[in-house]
Formats: C-alpha cells, sequence, structure tokens
C-alpha cells in the first residue's frame, strides 16, 4: 500500500491540553511521519505521512483522548516528502 501525505487542521479544544506530544506518540508508534504545530487562531495544524489506515487509527486515538475535544478538521491530500520522523513544531 503506498504512502500519502495529509495536512489536516484540527477545530476545537485542541491546544493546551497536550494535543501536539499526543499525536506525536501515536505518530511514532504507528509508523508515521511529519509534524505538528499550534496556530495563533487556535487550531492544530498537522502534515502527517505514511498508509492512510495508520493515519486513521492516529486520528481515533486522538478523539479518545479525554482532554481533547475536535469540533471538525479539514483535510488536504499533499505531495510525499522524504523524512524519517514525527516531530512538534
Amino acid at each position: 500500500m503506498a504512502e500519502i501525505r495529509q495536512r489536516i487542521v484540527f477545530h476545537g479544544r485542541v491546544q493546551g491540553v497536550g494535543f501536539r506530544y499526543t499525536a506525536k506518540y501515536l505518530a511514532q508508534s504507528l509508523g508515521l511521519t511529519g509534524w505538528v504545530e499550534n496556530e495563533f487562531d487556535g487550531t492544530v495544524v498537522m502534515e502527517i505521512q505514511g498508509r492512510e489506515p495508520m493515519i486513521h487509527k492516529l486520528q481515533e486515538g486522538l478523539n479518545r483522548n479525554s482532554f481533547i475535544e475536535i469540533e471538525w478538521i479539514d483535510t488536504e491530500n499533499i505531495p510525499v516528502e522524504p523524512e524519517s520522523c514525527f516531530y512538534v513544531r
């Protein structure tokens, strides 16, 4: 199965609740690469790369966190990039 890369913007209670570090832990455990960062408007932006089923598992894991409250997400498929890790910006 080919890798994909997505740019995802998370809206809701997603800052100040451990979102980025939870995302990093999940991404690393699922073999995904990319990055995550807070935006000034209160959203969190993530570029995530890997197999699509693993990206869905990461999103499910974020939704199970009791402190994180995702109201909606905007997703865009973007070109795959060469990289080897997932990090917090």
